[in-house]
């Protein structure tokens, strides 16, 4: 039981009556106690630990105030109107609508956007997109086979010919909210049979690498969910043998791709509900620091991998994928629910109010595959390798971006379907912090409604009005957020008193009973404060409550594609961003002067010429801080710097208004500390080459950019690769600017080892164009595929102005090259 830290016993008089019979007790508690369990809401049943916080079915919440107006925006925008923009979701010939599963499109797409889109509706009410849900859900619930498999038949082959579920995954999450709001049995019938099927597939079979093995713990959750209902005890048995085929996120981050970190870190602590062995619930946490700690000490409350972590980049100009914050809020409010620790309330609102806003366009009619905390022109230029992933990474594009074009929907509805939950005495919990409307049972089983009036993040007050069918007594909790020390709470109009101790991070519990027209009051006074990031050359963040603000950067919009419907744009600087701040050393926060602006008459305070709050700030440009060649901000270096510039006041917004952004600042100094900035040298331009066929996530680049790998499966570094074409002959070439003479050329191979299907080509040879024609060179060494290794062969020299590698790869397997050098 989570220790009470003090109880006080009060009696209230209220604003309408003389006195409240009884008495009102307030307490200070770090998670509600789970003695008990709550009989109206599904929670863990035996012998799974008991639940602290209990999710509401949904529809049970209303979202209202700029929170409402997100999702409406979102139901106009690119996520509600999917279908028009994405040829993923043309239903001729698909195969998740497919009676006999057979047909196109039958991986991640269709439930990526279902995962989103129906819970869209749901929260909203939108009988359109309820509609269209129900059309595609009904379609999967009919293809279930006899064995108990549904969906596309693909799937079941084609990890060489074993079946790959991580798509099936997804779509258990869609058929989840489907059933929580509406009760259709048909949804608990599919997952039984379909875990049956589960439980059958030889253990050989089940969850091989590479996606759905990181990923498992989704399936694990899902099999919980089902348990909570029917009880059924072999689903622990299927949830002990997925545990079993997980990857091992128990003992270290087993993969540094960015979406695997954001969704699989959470696994252990989801077993944990079985398991009961504190250390399963420890490895969530342990796998969050260690991630935050070497790529996480960043503003925005997410960490660089874009597409995967790499190792000496980790500074505020990588970027995260819009998946992975997605993702990663998910996971914060899934282990909010299994441990009632308000730390992960904490970081779901950091991603959520900075990060995930800036993703998108404004009206959310397009977003970007990467958002960083320092990004300064946001364009169709590839910026790798300053970034892992080539292409137009940064472009606005309601037609690009797969993965997070389908995924992102569902960062705003299930954050809506977050904001309450029940506890286990029968009572409800504010847990994440919006203007909204609960419906729900408390007390004795009588309905509830509870109105939030707010306007957080960017204001302090939060204003509850408390309507119970009839007076009922159960206890409200309130989460005061970690980064508020003095909170305030009144019940109608009487302050209540919260003792000397801690109340940052944990709830106050008011149990009383309640009467129509009570009303509770909470403020949550909110401090500029400074975060120094020691590990990033000492920059400095801002942040005002739960927001961290950026540099007010003017933007220059320019059209690149698209449609007119649905454009595609970049946003490039009007101004200069290349600031260092002046702060007061004796007391920082001082430096900034808080101006409140009118609130938004569209209710979007996300946007960058309409935020309702600025900071002002003394600051000092910083003459050798540019953009790279790429258009990446430069990097960062020590603070504080010297900078002769005039010192000018600039505006700071909040950071999920800001699509340009710098939110890592330098300090600028004038003492014998400060350092002068230096121009940093660009690197060389890679040799100009081609290929048969490059991925779509890596780069020729890779070949030239002089960054040495450490072994052949370094994910710190670029790739070439030809993914996903297999067992094909495949060529790369260099197009020299004019004819070299060569004799040498060292490759250094690409191999993902386990987690994936490349591997060094079964054979490979050099060759030169000459005369018109392609001609071998006279090899001298062995054409070597060691791994962690150059490879090098020399030959007789010649004088060519292209020179290619030719490869054939090995059966079922691509292959890619991390260096080409060239003597």
């Amino acid at each position: 039981m989570p220790p009470v830290l003090w109880i006080l016993i009060v009696s209230l008089p209220t604003a309408t009556q003389p006195a409240i019979p009884g008495a009102t007790s307030v307490q200070i508690v770090a998670a509600p106690e789970t003695s008990r369990s709550n009989p109206f809401y599904v929670s863990n049943r035996r012998p799974l630990a008991p639940s602290p916080l209990v999710k509401l079915p949904i529809g049970s919440i209303e979202p209202r105030g700029w929170l409402r107006s997100q999702l409406a925006r979102s139901a106009e925008g690119f996520t509600g109107r999917l279908p028009d923009v994405s040829r993923f979701l043309h239903r001729d010939g698909n195969a998740w609508l497919s009676p006999t599963g057979e047909g196109r499109h039958g991986w991640e797409e269709v439930p990526y956007w279902l995962k989103g889109f129906g819970d869209l509706g749901y929260v909203l009410g939108d009988e359109r997109i309820i509609a269209e849900a129900r059309f595609w859900i009904d379609a999967v619930l009919a293809g279930q086979r006899a064995d108990g498999y549904f969906g596309p038949r693909s799937n079941l082959t084609s990890l060489d010919g074993k079946p790959d579920l991580w798509p099936h995954m997804v779509m258990l999450n869609v058929l989840q909210s489907y059933h929580e709001f509406c009760g259709d049995a048909r949804v608990l019938d599919l997952m039984t049979r379909y875990f049956r099927w589960e439980l059958s597939v030889p253990e050989a079979d089940f969850l091989v690498p590479y996606w759905q093995q990181q990923r498992a713990s989704d399936n694990l959750a899902s099999v919980y969910w089902l348990y909570n209902r029917t009880g059924e005890p072999w689903l622990l048995e299927l949830a002990a043998k997925i545990h079993r085929r997980s990857a091992p996120w128990t003992e270290r981050v087993a993969n540094w791709h960015g979406v695997n970190i954001a969704q699989a870190f959470r696994g252990p602590a989801v077993f944990y509900q079985q398991s009961l062995d504190a250390a399963h619930r420890r490895a969530a946490e342990q796998r969050y620091d260690e991630v935050m700690a070497q790529y996480g000490q960043v503003p925005g409350g997410m960490f660089g991998a874009d597409e995967n972590c790499r190792r000496a980049y980790t500074g505020p100009r990588q970027g995260a994928e819009t998946c992975t914050m997605v993702e990663y809020m998910l996971s914060f409010e899934m282990l909010l629910k299994i441990t009632g620790d308000l730390r992960w309330a904490d970081r779901c609102e950091d991603v959520a109010f900075n990060s995930l806003p800036a993703s998108m366009t404004a009206d959310l009619k397009a977003l970007r595959y990467l958002t960083s905390p320092n990004l300064v022109r946001s364009d169709s230029r590839s910026k790798a390798p300053g970034v892992q992933n080539s292409g137009p990474m940064f472009l606005f594009d309601p037609y690009g971006h797969r993965c997070c074009q389908h995924n992102a929907g569902h960062g705003w509805p299930y954050f809506a379907e977050h904001l309450w939950m029940a506890t286990p005495d029968c009572g409800l919990a504010l847990v994440l912090i919006a203007p909204s409307r609960v419906r729900a049972k408390a007390g004795n089983g009588d309905e509830a409604t509870i109105g939030v009036e707010t306007r957080y993040p960017f204001e302090e007050t939060v204003s509850l009005s408390v309507e119970p069918a009839r007076p009922a007594s159960f206890p409200l909790y309130l989460r005061v957020p970690g980064w508020c020390v003095a909170p305030r709470v009144s019940i109608n109009g009487q302050p209540c008193e919260l003792g000397g101790g801690a109340v940052a991070g944990k709830f106050v519990r008011i149990e009383r009973e309640w009467r129509p027209g009570d009303r509770v009051k909470m403020t949550l006074p909110m401090k500029v404060a400074v975060r120094r990031w020691e590990t990033n050359h000492d920059s400095v963040s801002i942040d005002r409550g739960p927001l961290t603000y950026s540099l007010k950067i003017g933007e220059e919009t320019r059209r690149v594609g698209g449609t007119d419907a649905w454009p595609a744009f970049e946003l490039h600087p009007t101004t200069p961003w290349n600031y260092g701040l002046l702060l007061d050393e004796r007391d920082p926060a001082a430096s900034f002067e808080t101006v409140m602006r009118d609130w938004p008459a569209d209710d979007q305070p996300f946007a960058s010429d309409a935020s309702p709050i600025e900071l002002h700030a003394r600051a000092r440009r910083i003459a050798n801080w540019r953009e790279d060649r790429l258009g990446l901000v430069g990097l960062l270096q020590p603070s504080p710097a010297r900078s002769v510039e005039p010192t000018e006041t600039v505006s700071l917004i909040p950071m999920g208004a800001a699509r340009l952004r710098i939110a890592a600042f330098p300090t600028i100094s004038d003492g014998p500390t400060a350092h002068e900035w230096a121009l940093l040298p660009e690197p060389p331009e890679p040799i100009p080459a081609s290929a048969s066929h490059c991925w779509l996530g890596d780069t020729t680049d890779a070949l030239s950019d002089g960054l040495v790998p450490s072994r052949s499966d370094d994910t710190s570094v670029p790739r070439f690769t030809w993914w996903d074409h297999r067992g094909t002959a495949e060529w790369v070439q260099y197009d020299f600017p004019t004819p070299r003479r060569v004799s040498a050329v060292q490759v250094y191979w690409y191999d993902d080892r386990d987690e994936g299907k490349c591997r060094p080509p079964a054979r490979w040879r050099l060759r030169y164009a000459a005369g018109g024609e392609w001609c071998d060179v006279a090899a001298r060494d062995a054409y070597g595929v060691n791994l962690d290794q150059f490879n090098r062969v020399s030959f007789d020299p010649v004088e060519t102005a292209k020179l290619r590698i030719e490869v054939e790869l090995q059966p079922g397997y691509s292959a890619g090259i991390l260096q080409w050098q060239v003597e």
